[in-house]
């Protein structure tokens, strides 16, 4: 099994490097990035879990890779994440097998 460990340092060192190099737009994403997922008609976990779901059919590895580790330090299961890989794969197909495998993976790599 992979250890995602240095995957997610690498994609904090590169959103470090985003602030430093282009302050305005991570400052204005990291707001944007608050607003939407806190706490309100639908919780935060919740929102994690579309986050996940999207990422998964869009591809992004560093987002599924956050969206995964959020939703686990939110109390997410591997049932609820297997779940949500269940609907992505629905919208976003054979790409989205692939992706939400690796989504699977590390979320088993972070459940311990």
């Amino acid at each position: 099994m992979t250890e995602f460990t240095d995957s997610y340092k690498e994609l904090k060192d590169n959103s470090l490097l985003m602030a430093k190099h282009c302050p305005d737009v991570a400052k204005a994403f990291k707001g944007l990035h608050g607003e939407a997922v806190k706490d309100d008609v639908l919780d935060k976990k919740t929102k994690e879990f579309i986050a996940l779901g999207i990422a998964i059919g869009v591809r992004c590895e560093g987002c599924i890779l956050s969206h995964v580790k959020t939703a686990i330090s939110l109390g997410a299961t591997m049932e609820e994440i297997a779940e949500v890989v269940n609907i992505a794969i629905l919208m976003g197909g054979g790409p989205s097998t692939v992706y939400g495998g690796k989504a699977l993976a590390i979320a088993e790599s972070l459940v311990k």
